[in-house]
């Protein structure tokens, strides 16, 4: 079938590029690419976060953890194994995902830091999207897949010359569908420049003031907030100063790292994600966007979903 998919963030290049193995023709069009996606912000950190629903969150991630594990044999893609520890201050059990790795331990009592009482140890994916978008872009080259940019304001303007569309444009759903069920959940972090740390770090007991620390190859990502229907994309500087101070205090080797940059992105929260096909005036337009905080987590899972989807419209 030819098939244009709507959309080039994480979610959208990896459906496309699925696709276009299962044989299909396929396009890519968005009003944004590369540094201007969502996407590109991420840390990244293969972890199912804030996005439902847990059945088939947990299926899709087992896939992507899967797909993100082999790719690490390709240095150009920009995926590494990184061991790290997700903090708690009270005992919790198991995390509702754990089918979905192969192995998660817990953190030696003496090994936690002050202030934390229990914590998961496991080793995960985590991807260098400075490095993985454009791996993406390049494998979709090599499969004949085009990519334009192109800002489409209708769904109805996307069947033009083709069998079916795929609808990967996360927050952007709101208004190309008026799906009102979308919130944006603001993302501020900050990149430091690497300084030779390899463990990742997370504490999600604030729901809305995050930390996390994530190694990538040459630089250190530092975050994060929650903010629920925040839509500002300036970066605050009192949230900086905030979360770099909160960062510190978990890692104090962050103390002397140099700041590269700050980056805010717009998660799109939803109460579930939406995968299926919806038939219109048109044609089939297979809906996969809603993935919370976890894009990257669950993009080859729901990319195969995706394809399969497709496939059973011809």
């Amino acid at each position: 079938m030819k098939v244009r998919v709507v959309g080039a963030g994480v979610v959208g290049l990896t459906s496309a590029l699925r696709l276009a193995q299962t044989g299909h023709e396929v396009e890519v069009v968005a009003a944004k690419m590369g540094n201007g996606t969502t996407s590109s912000v991420a840390a990244a950190l293969w972890y199912p976060y804030r996005a439902y629903p847990e059945v088939d969150v947990t299926r899709w991630s087992a896939t992507t953890y899967e797909v993100l594990c082999d790719l690490t044999s390709d240095p150009s893609a920009g995926v590494r194994m990184r061991l790290g520890q997700e903090l708690f201050r009270q005992h919790t059990s198991d995390p509702w995902w754990r089918e979905a790795v192969p192995e998660l331990g817990r953190v030696a009592v003496e090994r936690l830091p002050t202030g934390y009482v229990d914590g998961y140890e496991l080793s995960v994916p985590v991807v260098d999207m400075a490095m993985h978008l454009p791996w993406l872009l390049g494998q979709l080259e090599t499969a004949g897949v085009a990519v334009r940019t192109r800002h489409v304001d209708h769904l109805a303007e996307a069947f033009e010359d083709v069998d079916a569309v795929v609808n990967c444009t996360g927050l952007g759903s709101r208004e190309l569908i008026d799906d009102e069920t979308l919130t944006p959940v603001r993302g501020q972090v900050i990149v430091v420049a690497q300084f030779g740390l390899t463990e990742w770090q997370l504490d999600q007991n604030d729901p809305e003031h995050l930390i996390y620390v994530v190694p990538r190859s040459d630089t250190v990502l530092l975050g994060g907030t929650a903010e629920e229907g925040d839509e500002d994309l300036n970066v605050r500087p009192e949230t900086a100063a905030d979360m770099l101070k909160r960062c510190i205090e978990l890692v104090p080797a962050l103390d002397k790292a140099r700041i590269l940059s700050h980056r805010v992105g717009l998660r799109p929260g939803r109460p579930t994600v939406r995968l299926e096909t919806e038939f219109i005036d048109r044609g089939p337009v297979v809906h996969c966007y809603g993935h919370g905080g976890a894009g990257v987590t669950l993009s080859y899972g729901c990319a195969e979903d995706v394809a399969l989807l497709v496939s059973g419209l011809s």
